[in-house]
């Protein structure tokens, strides 16, 4: 029986393991921090996270998908709050179709359970990665309580040790000819915990994403099963509305008042609870190979992006998928496994961090345009005439297997076309036309329908 070294015990760790131990390996898994599970965990101790399409097809493959449904909230749309405090909803996608609000440490522990008890992996805690050999397939750990150093020798070893990656920095970037790039965007982020109803209830409508879109920047909040939310307000760190610029209690009592007043009315001790949770910073990480020797980088590891389409727990959970896919296909040889999964995959988280960024302006600057919200009428109504054809780019990334890079590349054709329909005269009053059809039939032929990106995957 071949024993394989998993770096890392969090969502792409775990679930990785039991992919493994079904398909006969024997997997150890070794964390660096102490287990969670013992912990409490806070529901707004980290941005929530959203789970579909792709991540329920890689957890329900190894038949736990069920067991996370039950910790996961559907949100079939997202609700818009303006200065005014009124409220626009905006479906996903169709009728039946949701993503799915997780709390991170909720999910991570109960993916840490299957691990153990599905999976059969064992987990090492407080075992920090200090280096590694992988053509000899050896990892070195130091117990950060004890200080005693370790190194545990087998046939493959997995990073799966998120952003800042320790089997990456340790090992990979100093191989030569290792491409390594780190991008930090101008906005960072707070959380902010808003409680639930004396009574348990939520002050807010449960199956939504709440959003603020205030131009340059905005906040969010996604539901959590104890009647709170979890709230994330996006910002630059510098400038004249900025996070700098937030001094005191009192500075942000003053910025909730004026941004966000109906937030402001359901939270009024925001400046008590301001320091409650770091302000924190977004990058994303770009890296080629994502294998040498042994080994393989997975997950945030290999593609850190920025948490704005809601993918980066979806396209971890989707190296899965792929490198299983691999496994079959070449009979468990893992010089052409790891070969092809670095090939392949490496495009598709390419795009996911180009779409995640697009999404970025889409929800801060466009979401409360009235000409981006008749531009996507037009898009679901020719959509649900022709599914053939037109498949929005939203339900591209979140209800579909169709590869990330294609995703993107197609998105940008359709964007195109958009551009000379909302050009039409009179659109505004006429969007719903037979002409406005018409006139996209005529521009599709030279984009890739679904059907065709389906085959490109």
């Amino acid at each position: 029986m071949k024993e394989v070294t998993i770096v890392g015990a969090g969502l792409v760790g775990s679930l990785w393991a039991v992919y493994l131990s079904k398909a006969g390996y024997k997997v150890k898994i070794f964390e660096r921090r102490e287990d969670i599970r013992r912990a409490d965990i806070s529901a707004g101790k980290s941005i929530n996270l959203a789970l579909s399409d792709r991540g329920f097809k890689a957890l329900d493959a190894v038949g736990v998908g069920d067991l996370i449904r039950e910790i996961a909230i559907p949100m079939p749309g997202r609700m818009m709050h303006d200065l005014e405090g009124n409220l626009t909803f905006q479906a996903y996608g169709k009728e039946g179709q949701a993503i799915n609000s997780v709390s991170r440490g909720g999910i991570n522990a109960r993916m840490m359970d299957i691990a153990e008890k599905v999976g059969g992996a064992k987990i090492f805690y407080s075992m920090k990665c200090t280096g590694a050999d992988l053509e000899g397939g050896i990892c070195h750990f130091e117990n950060t309580n004890t200080g005693e150093k370790t190194s545990i020798k087998s046939d493959l070893i997995f990073a799966c040790d998120g952003a800042f990656s320790a089997v990456r920095y340790n090992a990979m970037q100093k191989l030569d000819r290792f491409n390594y790039s780190q991008m930090y965007i101008e906005d960072g982020y707070r959380e902010i915990l808003l409680p639930a109803n004396e009574d348990g209830s939520y002050k807010l409508e449960k199956k939504a994403l709440h959003i603020w879109p205030r131009g340059r920047f905005m906040l969010i909040a996604l539901p959590n099963e104890d009647g709170s939310f979890t709230c994330t307000l996006f910002m630059p760190f510098e400038g004249e509305k900025s996070f700098s610029q937030l001094k005191s209690r009192a500075d942000v009592d003053d910025f909730f008042k004026e941004t966000f007043p109906d937030f402001y009315t359901m939270m009024p001790n925001i400046g008590e609870a301001w320091e409650d949770h770091p302000l924190s910073s977004l990058a994303i990480t770009r890296c080629f190979p994502w294998h040498h020797g042994k080994m393989a980088l997975m997950g945030d590891a290999a593609h850190a992006t920025v948490p704005f389409y809601g993918q980066g727990m979806n396209a971890g959970f989707e190296d899965c998928t792929v490198m299983n896919d691999l496994m079959i296909k070449h009979n468990h040889d893992w010089d052409k496994i790891l070969e092809e999964y670095s090939a392949f995959r490496k495009p598709d988280g390419d795009g996911l961090q180009d779409l995640s960024l697009h999404n970025y302006h889409v929800m801060r600057d466009h979401v409360a345009d009235p000409r981006f919200l008749l531009q996507k009428r037009i898009e679901a109504r020719f959509s649900e005439r022709h599914p053939e054809k037109w498949m929005p780019l939203y339900s591209m990334t979140t209800f579909s297997d169709i590869r990330y890079s294609v995703a993107w590349e197609e998105g940008q054709r359709q964007q195109k076309i958009m551009d000379e329909v909302m050009a039409t005269e009179g659109i505004e009053s006429n969007w719903d036309s037979d002409e406005v059809e018409q006139k996209m039939l005529e521009l599709i032929p030279a984009a890739l329908t679904p059907i065709d990106a389906k085959q490109a995957s």
